[in-house]
């Protein structure tokens, strides 16, 4: 690949990026709410989130389930009426940032088209970064190394060709930063083979660019936290739920035949596993304050039924109010980072099939959304 030229449109002055302080509350964003070649070959002609979402049904007595969207209705991400309304709608309720997930397998990306026609477009005008979903593509949703569809594989001169790639999408002046630094999350670092090596190229090509240094984040998910400088990054970012410290279990399973007893239908596959939300809630405060960076995290709620007939992840209890507590407790408690304040990320504008999502639905409204505008507002 052609390195990039330096020129007066990626080497940006200083004065025309976001104040870094107008950044507090960045909601990670999921693409996949259009059709892709890869998704028609994997799943059938026109799959997207919306399919998992329409075909999902309560597994226990007071499940609530299925979520429907109102406000937005079953949106298409290809289109730019769409993506207004939803920044429109972010901006209203105080979510300041959009977090894409991007996808990158040795040069070949999926679900980018939106982003690409927010970066090309110049539209909407709303705060925006990345996170590179660094995990195998699978049948199962979980990144895992059984039945994959597209997988990773990592050397130096695919470390190169991303960063190169993602450089002018980082130019943008639309594009977040952290003390004056762009910000790129990688989901799970621990999934590189050598994650120091890649924080070094990336860092350097982004230096050779005219664009300066990254301001790299590794986020807290399946691994447990760990002091990010260690490897050549910046921050770590919380991630809710985060897998590695979850509560007891209310309940390890809900048999099918329970399900039948319920719901009179016939048994569902497999086990599902619950939780208390209020549980999570009270769990992820507690963890205390880490003596690096780290940006803190909520969820609305969790709930990845849709996605999986079998051995699904449920967080019982969700309320607005609940997740109100929680975003308000960790906006009051952001690290200092060097003189500004770090966002707090939430763990979903738009996860439907995850049942973490802010966007309004059928069953809570705007409630998530009012709650957390009164949360960033404090």
């Amino acid at each position: 690949m052609t390195e990039p030229a330096i020129t007066e449109t990626n080497t940006l002055n200083a004065s025309s990026m976001l104040s870094d302080q107008s950044i507090k509350a960045i909601a990670f964003y999921l693409p996949q709410f259009h059709p892709i070649a890869e998704n028609d070959e994997w799943w059938g002609k026109g799959f997207t989130e919306w399919t998992n979402v329409v075909r999902s049904v309560p597994k226990f007595r007071g499940h609530v389930q299925p979520r429907f969207p109102t406000d937005l209705g079953f949106c298409d991400l290809r289109l730019p009426d769409v993506r207004k309304a939803q920044a429109d709608l972010a901006r209203a309720h105080g979510v300041t940032a959009f977090c894409y997930y991007h996808y990158w397998f040795n040069g070949r990306r999926l679900l980018n088209r939106p982003l690409d026609e927010v970066v090309a477009s110049g539209e909407p005008n709303f705060p925006f970064c990345i996170c590179w979903a660094n995990e195998n593509w699978t049948r199962r949703w979980d990144g895992s190394a059984q039945q994959v569809l597209l997988g990773q594989e990592h050397s130096i001169a695919d470390d190169e060709q991303h960063i190169r790639a993602l450089l002018p999408t980082l130019a943008d002046p639309r594009y977040v930063r952290v003390k004056g630094k762009p910000l790129v999350l990688i989901y799970r670092t621990e999934l590189l083979p050598e994650p120091a090596r890649t924080a070094e190229i990336w860092q350097r090509e982004a230096v050779a660019y005219g664009l300066g240094e990254l301001y790299l984040a590794r986020v807290d998910s399946f691994s447990g936290g760990y002091d990010p400088r260690s490897i050549g990054f910046n921050a770590a970012v919380e991630f809710a739920p985060n897998w590695s410290i979850l509560p007891g279990a209310r309940q390890q399973s809900i048999p099918g035949r329970i399900a039948k007893k319920f719901l009179g239908r016939k048994p569902f596959w497999g086990d599902h596993t619950l939780y208390r939300y209020s549980d999570l809630v009270t769990h992820m405060l507690s963890q205390g304050l880490p003596d690096y960076p780290r940006f803190r995290c909520a969820c609305p709620s969790w709930d990845n039924s849709p996605r999986r007939k079998a051995n699904a992840t449920i967080f019982e209890g969700a309320t607005p109010e609940l997740y109100e507590h929680w975003l308000r407790k960790l906006i009051a408690q952001r690290q200092d980072i060097g003189g500004e304040l770090a966002p707090v990320f939430i763990n979903a504008w738009n996860e439907w099939a995850e049942g973490a999502h802010l966007e309004p639905c059928s069953v809570y409204g705007r409630g998530f959304l009012e709650a957390t505008r009164a949360a960033v507002s404090e």
